[in-house]
């Protein structure tokens, strides 16, 4: 019950065959469609073990930068950076997917290529500075949910050599609440860091949810184990209590040297990422 993922790296040079935009980062797509009987469906697309990077280019102080992949039967993702003055800043993200890929999509109504166009969320990083988000970030548009996390990315390279200063995202700091993400088939998303203030005093559980054993593995070696009864309470207009279903729930993620990643997906359109 492992998705398998995959991590990207995107190295570009220049003229002179020296390093002008460096990037290396892992994501994967939640994806709703409509199937040939007319309800609706949400798949997960992951990334092959064989992706290219053509189109991609280094950008300069009048042209943006470009990170561009393809992967599996006609599926592509690209971002383009902008400079400006001592900072650059991710500007357009287009994610391509291609609903003719019947493992993906074994009953869409809708075949070809379908293209989200959606503004980058990040805040600009300082020139020859390196972006590092170890935690799991999540970009929505047009029922697609977009998720990175291990992401290395540094346009504009200056000298050749990607900076060894870090930009850290707000996730990876210690005093970021962790981030708990429940999605829905309309791809409504609700974290920690952007829901309302809980109530005061939270509706009791109606009941305690059952406990299941997740793990993840590195090769064959097992790298993560976690034994967890989860229960969200999402605050809104009427509190909403989600018990996660260990019988349902596909555990998947990454380890690292120094950091791990789990992620839960109950089936039923909730993520959860630690």
């Amino acid at each position: 019950g492992f998705f398998q993922s995959h991590a990207v790296e995107v190295d570009i040079k220049d003229a002179s065959n020296a390093t002008c935009l460096y990037a290396n980062w892992m994501m994967r797509f939640l994806i709703t469609y409509e199937s040939n009987t007319s309800d609706y469906k949400t798949t997960t697309l992951n990334l092959s073990s064989s992706v290219t990077h053509n189109g991609s280019v280094c950008g300069n102080d009048t042209q943006p930068a470009l990170v561009a992949v393809q992967f599996g039967e006609g599926h592509s993702w690209s971002i383009n950076f902008t400079k400006n003055n001592e900072t650059s800043q991710g500007d357009l993200i287009t994610f391509t997917y291609n609903t003719n890929d019947t493992a993906v999509f074994p009953d869409a109504k809708r075949k070809g290529p379908v293209s989200v166009f959606v503004k980058d969320p990040a805040r600009p990083v300082q020139l020859n500075n390196v972006y590092v988000c170890h935690n799991a970030d999540l970009v929505e548009a047009e029922n697609v949910t977009q998720i990175f996390w291990n992401v290395t990315v540094q346009p504009f390279v200056q000298n050749g050599t990607v900076s060894k200063k870090e930009s850290r995202c707000p996730a990876d700091t210690p005093t970021s609440a962790p981030t708990v993400l429940p999605t829905t088939a309309n791809v409504t998303t609700a974290s920690t860091t952007t829901l309302s203030p809980a109530p005061t005093t939270p509706p009791k559980p109606v009941e305690n949810p059952d406990t299941g054993n997740y793990s993840l593995k590195s090769g064959n070696k097992t790298c993560l184990l976690a034994t967890v009864g989860l229960q969200l309470n999402v605050s809104q207009d009427k509190p909403l209590l989600i018990n996660i279903n260990p019988k349902t729930t596909i555990a998947d993620g990454a380890c690292g040297n120094t950091t791990a990643t789990l992620r839960l997906n109950d089936g039923n359109s909730t993520l959860i990422s630690f």
